[in-house]
C-alpha cells in the first residue's frame, strides 16, 4: 500500500511540476493558486509539496535538468555514431528545452549545476570524437565550438518548433553547426 501511495505523490508532483511550467512560461508572476487550479489539485496539495513559490520553482529547474541529461544520455553520446548522436542529442535536447523553457531558464544552485557539468562534459567528449572521426575539423577549439552549439540550441528552441517536426530543426542547427552560414 504504501508503495502505490508513492507512486500516486510522485505523479501529483510531476502533475504540478507540469502545470506550473505551462503557468509560469504564460506568466511568470502567476500564484500558487493559479498552478493549483492548471495542475487540477487544491492549493494546499502544491503547498503540502512545496513550501514556498521558491521551492516551486528550484524543484522545476533540478526536474528540468533531469530531463535534460535524461535527453542527452539518451542519444547514447559516447557510444553511437558521432553525426547519429549530435543530431539526436540536439533533438532530444530540443524537445526539453521546448517543454520545460521557463524551468531551463532557472538556476538552482548545487544539483542543476551539477548535472549542467555533467551534461557540459558529454558534449565536450562527443566533440571530441566528432573530431576523431572527422566529422569536426580536428584543430576546432572544442570548448568554442560547444558553446557555439548551445546557442544554436537555444536560439532554435526561443524561435520555438511549434509542434512542427524537430527532427528537421535539429538536422538545421546541426547542418548550421558542421558548415556555418556562408558558401
Amino acid at each position: 500500500m504504501t508503495r502505490a501511495m508513492r507512486a500516486d505523490s510522485e505523479r501529483t508532483v510531476q502533475v504540478i511540476l507540469e502545470a506550473a511550467e505551462r503557468v509560469l512560461r504564460a506568466d511568470p508572476g502567476a500564484s500558487m493558486a493559479q498552478i493549483a487550479e492548471a495542475a487540477g489539485v487544491a492549493r494546499t496539495t502544491v503547498h503540502r509539496r512545496f513550501a514556498s513559490r521558491e521551492s516551486l520553482v528550484e524543484a522545476m529547474a533540478v526536474w528540468a535538468a533531469e530531463q535534460f541529461r535524461d535527453a542527452v544520455a539518451t542519444a547514447r553520446p559516447d557510444t553511437a555514431p558521432p553525426l547519429v548522436a549530435l543530431h539526436q542529442v540536439t533533438a532530444n535536447v530540443l524537445r526539453v528545452k521546448v517543454d520545460w523553457g521557463f524551468a531551463m531558464s532557472r538556476t538552482a544552485g548545487g544539483e542543476v549545476e551539477r548535472i549542467h557539468e555533467e551534461v557540459r562534459q558529454s558534449c565536450i567528449d562527443l566533440f571530441g570524437r566528432a573530431a576523431d572521426s572527422g566529422v569536426l575539423r580536428a584543430d576546432v577549439d572544442r570548448e568554442w565550438a560547444r558553446r557555439v552549439y548551445y546557442a544554436l540550441i537555444h536560439e532554435a528552441a526561443e524561435a520555438g518548433w511549434d509542434g512542427g517536426d524537430v527532427d528537421e530543426l535539429a538536422a538545421r542547427v546541426v547542418d548550421t553547426l558542421l558548415k556555418g552560414v556562408g558558401v
